[in-house]
């Protein structure tokens, strides 16, 4: 399944994907020989250890490559006045003004305020523009965004 991202989630999942495969397989990779030298491999922590990095980077080594594989590059359509993949939404709710980014899946990450365009909050943006009011059903009920900017 074809997933969307925008130009920034696809630079950082290469840059990601570039140093786990050069300079940190090559640390992982002295680490274990260091660790070899050091004798009896059954009773080694630092082999051990090594030898766990070496897995879990080899794993995500794999999750990036899939995930590069499955995605597609959201192009923004500039003349477009409505919320897009890519889009900065400024919204008023309550007596609160937040300003969310809208990306794909694969980027969403709530702390930062990035919200995925398959999210419930994502969805109900999705197309709307300045002035427009937009119902997000959650599960403590609806709520009402007012959208003040899109960028």
């Amino acid at each position: 399944m074809t997933r969307l991202i925008t130009k920034e989630g696809l630079k950082k999942i290469q840059e990601e994907l570039e140093h786990r495969k050069g300079q940190l397989r090559q640390e992982i990779a002295r680490a274990i020989k260091e660790a070899k030298e050091q004798g009896d491999l059954s009773e080694n922590a630092e082999y051990a250890e090594a030898k766990r990095q070496q897995n879990e980077n080899e794993n995500r080594i794999a999750e990036l490559e899939i995930t590069l594989k499955n995605s597609e590059v959201a192009e923004r359509d500039e003349s477009a006045a409505g919320v897009q993949i890519g889009s900065k939404v400024k919204v008023k709710y309550g007596g609160s003004v937040m300003e969310f980014r809208i990306v794909g899946t694969n980027e969403a990450n709530p702390s930062e305020m990035k919200i995925s365009n398959e999210s419930p909050m994502g969805k109900a943006f999705m197309g709307h523009a300045k002035g427009d009011e937009v119902v997000v059903e959650t599960p403590s009920g609806k709520v009402t965004y007012k959208i003040l900017d899109v960028s």
